[in-house]
């Protein structure tokens, strides 16, 4: 018997099954604003959305025009899209005639000075979330920072940590969750091949630059690397060059935590080049290679709710891993959501074999192959034939791979489903035909659409706005998000008028806690 097959026996019994049915998931959303024109939207965060610093449900990521849609934790999918879906409900209704751009890779945007930061407000902390924008614009420019994805958090019960452990103490689920992640980074690929869904972009994102990747002109003008599944991931999406020597380690959460400590304090040569402040006023946090911890990209985070002003290693620190978000989703064109029913049921399977697998201590070799294995796909990952670093020394077919991770998530569906139905089973048959045929997925169909129609995008996006616009709330009524924005107003000026001290006694006061 394998470690596989013995971790799943522990799940298995009427306990087992019960706490497989109960995971905790939660989805942030991102899209921009445009306008029916199919260009963005550069106008304020709509005053009908509440506060972006305070509302719970509704914020801002790097710019005012980039929303962020955010759901609490459900442990029922289709209450999670549920609220998901009145969230864009209601997003819809009030912003007028705007449209949410259903791709990860922006709409046209002609100069990176169109791109207006996000504001939120004169507190102390609102102006410290504003500057740290304006330096990632001066870091890596605002096109790169328009950019958007979904963000899938994940946790699991305690009940599941007892009959897989035999235990659920913090320092066992937090020991879990990091085994979690290390087999997350080796099978990291499966996402952007399965889901990625950003083989084109703009010519106006290149802004000029000059670009190794071989791109091929469309009829319509946008520019597509054939085989490539997840631009978003590549080079040319988030990327920070600067970040490329980091070690973080992901064996334990001391370690993680001293990496990411050690790592917040480096300096970097080449931001200190940019200058701390320009006309009397600062442009960055800080000249380090990361002005916080959140600078630091990852493909998958260890999170714990952190208190006000506690930083989120110091939250970790204080009591361990309460879940993970995973960061490499593509926003799904085809999906009113950004992200569909039979994904999510998809997630749920590959981050549940990522904990049933054996799970080695991570090295710096490790992280070498899957990061060159992580590279191969978002670029060429449908390549007919494509193999990847597999082992010492050794390769594996994409196919052959992907085909044996199917199987054992067709093991954990039918411990999950049971008798009550066939919901993951019939999530993987939708997706099975991707591990043969590349066309099938997400990133094949989109190319294929772009290369047949001149605008599918701007198409989706109506279709989408429409869709919004005909439903029913379910879950979060149109009077509960109009109240949650307007008392996220009031905290917000709550927190302007109760505030004391300087801007700069506060910054201070911020990074020395994070020694």
């Amino acid at each position: 018997m394998t470690d596989f097959e013995r971790n799943l026996s522990r799940l298995s019994d009427e306990e087992g099954r019960l706490a497989l049915r109960s995971l905790g998931r939660g989805i942030e959303r991102e899209a921009l604003r445009i306008l029916p024109q199919g260009l963005l939207a550069r106008d304020p965060h709509p005053h009908s959305l509440g506060s972006a610093l305070t509302n719970k449900w509704i914020t801002t990521d790097f710019s005012e025009s980039l929303l962020e849609l955010i759901t609490g934790v459900n442990t029922s999918v289709d209450g999670l899209l549920e609220e998901l879906g009145d969230i864009h409900r209601y997003v819809s209704r009030h912003i007028g005639d705007q449209l949410l751009w259903p791709q990860s890779m922006p709409c046209f945007i002609d100069h990176q000075e169109d791109v207006p930061i996000a504001q939120y407000g004169r507190s102390h902390v609102g102006r410290m979330k504003t500057l740290y924008r304006e330096g990632l614009k001066r870091r890596y420019g605002a096109k790169m920072q328009s950019i958007a994805g979904v963000h899938f958090n994940f946790s699991l019960p305690k009940s599941l940590w007892r009959a897989l452990q035999g235990d659920s103490d913090q320092e066992t689920i937090s020991a879990g969750y990091f085994h979690l992640i290390r087999n997350f980074r080796h099978q990291a690929w499966i996402l952007p091949y399965l889901f990625g869904a950003s083989p084109t972009l703009c010519p106006s994102f290149l802004d000029d630059r000059e670009v190794t990747l071989e791109f091929e002109t469309l009829p319509s003008g946008l520019l597509a690397l054939p085989w490539a599944t997840s631009l978003r991931m590549s080079d040319l999406g988030y990327t920070n060059s600067e970040q490329s020597n980091l070690r973080i380690r992901y064996n334990s959460v001391e370690e993680y935590v001293s990496d990411l400590k050690r790592a917040i304090t480096l300096p970097s040569e080449r931001f200190a080049q940019l200058g701390l402040e320009e006309g009397g006023q600062r442009v960055q946090l800080n000249t380090n290679i990361l002005q916080i911890e959140n600078e630091l990209y990852s493909a998958i985070r260890p999170k714990r709710t952190a208190h006000s002003g506690e930083t989120p290693s110091d939250a970790l620190a204080r009591a361990g891993v309460e879940y993970i978000e995973v960061r490499t989703l593509d926003v799904n064109p085809f999906a009113p959501h950004g992200i569909s029913r039979d994904q999510v049921l998809l997630l749920d399977l590959f981050l549940l074999d990522c904990l049933l697998l054996p799970s080695p201590c991570w090295t710096d070799e490790c992280q070498q192959q899957t990061q060159r294995n992580f590279d191969t796909v978002v670029t060429r990952g449908r390549q007919p034939g494509l193999a990847l670093e597999h082992g010492c020394g050794e390769r594996k077919l994409l196919s052959q791979w992907l085909g044996e991770s199917f199987d054992r998530w067709r093991r954990i569906a039918a411990e999950i489903d049971g008798e009550q139905g066939r919901d993951y089973l019939e999530a993987l048959d939708q997706w099975q035909p991707s591990v043969s045929d590349p066309a099938k997925t997400l990133s094949g169909r989109i190319l294929a659409l772009q290369t047949r129609e001149a605008n599918p995008v701007m198409a989706l996006a109506q279709s989408h706005r429409q869709y919004w616009l005909q439903g029913q709330s379910t879950r979060l009524s149109e009077a509960r998000l109009e109240q949650e924005a307007a008392e996220s107003r009031q905290r917000q000026r709550a927190l302007e008028q109760k505030q004391s001290g300087s801007f700069e006694e506060y910054l201070e006061r911020y990074f020395k806690g994070n020694e």
